[in-house]
C-alpha cells in the first residue's frame, strides 16, 4: 500500500505549498479557470506586459501557475511588474510589496518566512513594502488580461508601481 508520506518527500516545499493552496481554494470555491496562456503571451508585441510575462517565465525556466485561485496564478505577474527576482529575497520582496498593497496576515507570514530564508534582508523588504503602499495595485482585483497588450511601463504607470529607490 502506497502512503502519502513518500509522495510528499518527493516534492519540493514550494510544490507542496502550492498544492495545498489549490486544495484550499477548491474547498473554498476560490479556484478559477486558467489565466495565463504562455503560447498566447508569446505572440504579443515586444515590451507588452503579456510578452514580458512570457519572457520572464522563459528566462527563469518556469511554467505558468495555471491552477487554483486567481491570486496564485497572478504571482509571476507581480514579479514582472515589480522586477523582483525569484530567489528567496525576491520572493520576500514580492510578498512585502503585496503586503504593502493589502495588509493581510497571510502576506506578512509568507514574507517573514522568506526573509528568514534570505538572511533577514529587512531593508529590501521594507522598501518593497513602501513601494506597495504607494501603488494603486490590488492583486485580488487585478485584471491582468485587460493589460496584456499594453507596454509594461504603461501598466506600471497606471498601477502606480514606481521604480524602487
Amino acid at each position: 500500500m502506497k502512503t502519502l508520506l513518500p509522495i510528499l518527500n518527493e516534492k519540493s516545499a514550494s510544490e507542496r505549498f502550492l498544492g495545498a493552496v489549490d486544495i484550499g481554494a477548491d474547498l473554498l470555491g476560490l479556484s478559477v479557470d486558467t489565466i495565463v496562456d504562455l503560447d498566447q503571451l508569446r505572440t504579443l508585441p515586444e515590451h507588452s506586459f503579456g510578452r514580458e510575462w512570457a519572457n520572464f517565465l522563459d528566462r527563469e525556466q518556469l511554467t505558468p501557475l495555471t491552477t487554483g485561485p486567481r491570486r496564485k496564478q497572478l504571482h509571476d505577474g507581480v514579479h514582472v511588474l515589480t522586477g523582483y527576482g525569484t530567489d528567496a529575497l525576491g520572493e520576500a520582496q514580492v510578498q512585502a510589496f503585496v503586503f504593502g498593497t493589502n495588509l493581510e496576515l497571510a502576506n506578512l507570514l509568507l514574507m517573514v518566512g522568506l526573509l528568514r530564508r534570505s538572511g533577514w534582508a529587512w531593508p529590501a523588504a521594507w522598501r518593497a513594502f513602501l513601494r506597495g503602499r504607494r501603488s494603486r495595485f490590488d492583486v485580488d482585483r487585478f485584471a491582468a488580461e485587460a493589460f496584456w497588450e499594453l507596454p509594461l511601463g504603461k501598466v506600471q504607470e497606471i498601477l502606480g508601481i514606481t521604480a524602487e529607490y
